[in-house]
């Protein structure tokens, strides 16, 4: 007979419903407390739930008490390296929010931490368990639009959101760009070595601090990715993720962010023609083997590995990756160059 996980939610925020009911779905897991600085917080997400669980402020008492096997971290990015340190530390897995850390030294501290405690700890990633991204990803993967030079997203919306994300620095960069550029890592299959970036606030911001970004990453073979953003962006909005242009050396591939993608190639160039013939290239579709479903496409996979199954493929030690990429444009932005980016 199959025993269910045990799991701590730290956390009890509005986007602590999505992943509770998340958990709901897959299934076989009890939630046995929740954690929050406001305990009304917690109280109303359990009645949501339908559940029961221990109730308090104080995630070290609340391990000690329960020793769940699972720790999910749903609070603020400033809380997060106390967080997983101290559910790593109590022998729990832990499932977190982005970004992984604040900094890349706690990022770096939190991968050590896992790695000497033989758990996990996988960063939800939302973004890469979307179908349209698992198929372009196979397209590029099959040569179709040979290799990868330029990636190219565009992110332009005005959500009025109260709360943190207000007041926060960097918050463009910090909160949100990161599914861009993890993305945009999981496309190429690549990593970043060097940004050049800017921030700055649009005249009639509602934003407390730098509200859109440009950000120029070169990849390690050679290709560029060029990101363009604003929350401060009234009309004509892209999607939450991003209009795409991927260039190639044979072709290229456009996504909209949504259902729309499309792709050609060009014909061999024929003399006295300036420019060459193209044609469609057919878009892939997905694999059994292809993870998607967002939210619930990474949870289920953590779950899975909890229980044995294949590690996911953002675990920290492969997440702080993408976080290196957020860290060095901010980087970039203070000291108003390029910079290296190291992990």
């Amino acid at each position: 007979m199959t025993t269910n996980q045990r799991a701590v939610l730290a956390g009890a925020g509005a986007m602590s419903r999505k992943w509770l009911d998340c958990i709901k779905t897959i299934g076989g897991v009890d939630i046995v407390g929740i954690v929050d600085f406001f305990p009304a917080n917690a109280e109303r997400r359990a009645a949501e739930q339908g559940i029961d669980p221990d109730i308090g402020t104080d995630l070290k008492s609340m391990l000690a008490k329960h020793n769940p096997d699972i720790v999910l971290d749903v609070a603020i990015p400033a809380a997060r390296h106390e967080i997983v340190s101290t559910a790593l530390a109590a022998g729990a897995h832990v499932l977190s929010e982005k970004p992984m850390a604040e900094t890349l030294d706690q990022a770096r501290d939190l991968v050590a931490r896992a790695g000497a405690a033989g758990k996990l700890h996988v960063v939800v990633q939302n973004r890469r368990y979307l179908e349209q991204l698992r198929r372009i990803r196979r397209l590029v993967a099959s040569g179709g639009i040979g290799e990868v030079t330029g990636i190219h997203c565009d992110f332009f919306l005005d959500p009025h959101f109260g709360g943190f994300r207000e007041t926060m620095a960097h918050v463009l960069l910090l909160d949100m760009a990161v599914h861009t550029f993890d993305a945009a890592r999981f496309v190429a299959d690549d990593r970043a070595v060097s940004v050049y970036a800017e921030e700055w606030n649009p005249a009639g911001s509602w934003y407390a601090q730098d509200s859109s970004a440009l950000a120029s990453f070169r990849f390690s073979r050679g290709a560029v990715m060029t990101y363009r953003g604003s929350w401060c962006a009234p009309g004509f909005r892209t999607s939450w993720e991003s209009a795409w242009r991927i260039t190639g050396t044979t072709g290229s591939i456009l996504w909209d962010g949504a259902a729309d993608i499309r792709a050609e190639t060009a014909l061999p160039h024929e003399a006295g023609k300036l420019l060459p013939d193209t044609q469609a290239v057919e878009i892939p579709q997905l694999d059994p083997a292809d993870r998607v479903g967002g939210h619930l496409g990474v949870i289920t996979d953590f779950i899975a590995a909890v229980r044995g199954g294949p590690v996911p493929e953002t675990v920290g030690r492969e997440n702080i990756k993408s976080l290196a990429m957020v860290l060095g444009a901010i980087d970039s932005v203070g000291q108003g160059r390029r910079v290296e980016i190291t992990i």
